[in-house]
């Protein structure tokens, strides 16, 4: 039975009763009991009004991607900051207060928020590790870390980055293999890695990499057979392994890449000194430097 009450007013005081009451005055309130669902459904209702509310501000402000901003503060974690050049990444927004070597694209993206195009941290003089984050910056088509002292290893996360057009990680103390994940990224234009200690063989994956121009890879430790699968690249332009590992012969199929102008394999463990005859059938050919292998 529903339960009623008439509250001090001017007409007097009531008491609580289980008949229907008639009300005189404005100071008699009929106070309804809500069924518990009802008011649970209300108040989820309202949370969630107010959450989408609170991310369409956000958006329609201007303001970098969260999850983009949560990955540049990962980065800076594992990074060594002695000059203290990333001194600004502690406050504020990565995009609209500029943060040091983040640049951004100029205008909100289709979900309505900013996004890191470019992370730019040459000659910094940082060290520490790469961040498995970067792979959480899905719109970034620069990535320059060059001249710097940073080490550990590349991280394969790096091959989430879909839209990445240029790799520049030389000048640094990186080491460990090169993460296949690399090989698929479909926008690759130029991936510079030498002067680093990087080891191991260059992943057959290297071979998806259908917009490569350049790779510079010389100077590392870097080890095994050239993939002949790399003669599937049809725009690189520079290949640049001189002063690493390399061992087994000269595929003759990397003459078939109608672009290739520089070949640069000096110092290195190629077994004799044979250089494949289908390699004086490159109209491209500008420079081939092959001496000082050794069996």
């Amino acid at each position: 039975m529903e339960q009623y009450c008439k509250l001090s007013g001017p007409g007097g005081s009531f008491a609580s009763s289980s008949r229907r009451p008639t009300f005189q005055n404005f100071a008699e309130l009929r106070i309804l009991r809500i069924p518990t669902s009802t008011a649970w459904t209300v108040g989820v209702l309202f949370l969630m009004w107010l959450f989408g509310s609170s991310l369409l501000v956000g958006a329609q402000t201007g303001v970098t991607h969260p999850i983009e901003v949560r990955a540049l503060k990962a980065v800076k974690k594992t990074l060594f900051d002695p000059n203290n050049n990333l001194r600004n990444w502690k406050g504020g927004d990565p995009c609209t207060s500029k943060w040091t070597g983040v640049l951004c694209f100029n205008k909100t993206q289709d979900d309505g928020y900013l996004h890191v195009e470019e992370l730019q941290q040459l000659n910094m003089n940082l060290s520490g590790n790469l961040s498995p984050k970067l792979g959480s910056l899905p719109r970034l088509r620069i990535l320059d870390f060059m001249w710097n002292r940073i080490s550990g290893s590349i991280p394969k996360e790096i091959g989430n980055i879909s839209s990445l057009e240029l790799l520049l990680l030389n000048g640094n103390q990186l080491t460990g293999p090169l993460p296949e994940e690399i090989g698929y990224l479909p926008n690759l234009d130029r991936i510079q890695i030498d002067e680093n200690n990087i080891s191991g063989s260059i992943p057959t994956s290297f071979a998806n990499l259908n917009k490569i121009k350049h790779f510079h890879m010389n100077n590392n430790s870097i080890s095994g057979q050239i993939p002949p699968e790399l003669a599937r690249l049809p725009y690189l332009v520079h290949f640049v392994l001189d002063n690493n590992n390399l061992s087994g012969y000269l595929p003759p199929e990397l003459s078939r890449m109608p672009n290739l102008t520089i070949i640069q394999l000096d110092n290195n463990n190629f077994g004799g000194n044979s250089i494949p005859d289908s390699y004086g059938n490159m109209s491209s050919l500008v420079k081939l430097f092959y001496g000082e292998n050794l069996d």
